[in-house]
């Protein structure tokens, strides 16, 4: 008994020795509190943190065959539901890191609203010429162009495009498109920078194809809370307020997510020690 106890003590110390594998994918919220993870987990809490950038699909992949502990960025329930459908019992739920985001469709505000302002309006002839019959998105593998082909089919919007291309990929059309005064429709969802940045609205989605407020959550591999107790401990207190993530996520834009990482922590100590309260 004595010796089996001594082996799982030293078997979790182990553990806590190697580096922990987050899996990330550069959308800018999720970019935020990853750079917020990693920096509590390293210098408060004492351990080394891997960051591994892939395709969400891959990241839940990752999790459930245990090549990666964390991911930071499952939206629920709708969002991802065909990944936490076919994977769920191979995946941890850690809770609820912020909720309140939503997906859509978003214009520029100078296109006028009497010609489009809902997603059945890009069926009028004279909406999809101005827009090229094209609908830009993002990386491939997002549960946000999941939902946009599904939003095509429910629409009968069959001569557009949704164009595929990464978050970056998709500002860059905006920004383009916004200069000239060009119309563009572009995938997008809360929170994001852009709407900082931009003038933009979401067009209205009758159908609710694109679904309603989702929850983003923190997934974990099995075994994550025995073999890393105390940042497990962490990720499950680990809440922020979506404006407040939204502001950092807009800083960063001019600066650099792990600078304004850092400033938030430093200007937040109650709110971080509530974080940390379970994990010392």
């Amino acid at each position: 008994m004595i010796v089996s106890a001594v082996a799982g003590a030293t078997g979790a110390h182990a553990a806590e020795q190697k580096a922990i594998k987050i899996g990330w994918t550069a959308w800018s919220d999720a970019e935020a509190v990853t750079n917020i993870a990693k920096q509590l987990l390293e210098q408060r809490l004492g351990y080394k943190v891997e960051l591994v950038m892939t395709d969400i699909g891959l990241q839940y992949q990752g999790v459930a065959k245990k090549q990666l502990d964390v991911m930071l960025m499952a939206w629920l329930p709708n969002t991802h539901k065909a990944y936490w459908d076919k994977l769920n019992g191979e995946l941890v739920d850690l809770g609820i890191l912020y909720d309140n985001a939503k997906l859509g469709w978003a214009v520029p505000d100078y296109i006028p609203a009497s010609e489009l302002s809902s997603i059945d309006d890009l069926k009028k002839p004279e909406v999809a010429k101005k827009l090229k019959s094209q609908v830009q998105g993002i990386d491939p593998g997002a549960g946000l162009m999941r939902a946009s082909e599904q939003t095509l089919k429910d629409y009968n919007l069959a001569g557009y495009d949704l164009r595929t291309g990464s978050d970056a990929a998709m500002i860059v059309a905006l920004d383009r498109a916004m200069k000239h005064q060009d119309w563009i429709v572009v995938t997008t969802w809360n929170p994001h920078w852009m709407f900082s940045k931009y003038k933009v609205r979401y067009l209205e989605d009758p159908k609710k194809s694109l679904g309603g407020a989702e929850a983003i959550h923190a997934i974990g591999r099995k075994g994550f809370d025995q073999d890393f107790p105390k940042a497990a401990a962490f990720i499950k207190n680990f809440k922020i307020p979506l404006s407040d993530l939204e502001g950092i996520m807009a800083k960063a834009k001019d600066s650099s997510y792990e600078k304004e990482a850092a400033a938030y922590i430093a200007s937040h100590p109650e709110l971080v020690a509530s974080w940390l309260k379970d994990a010392q």
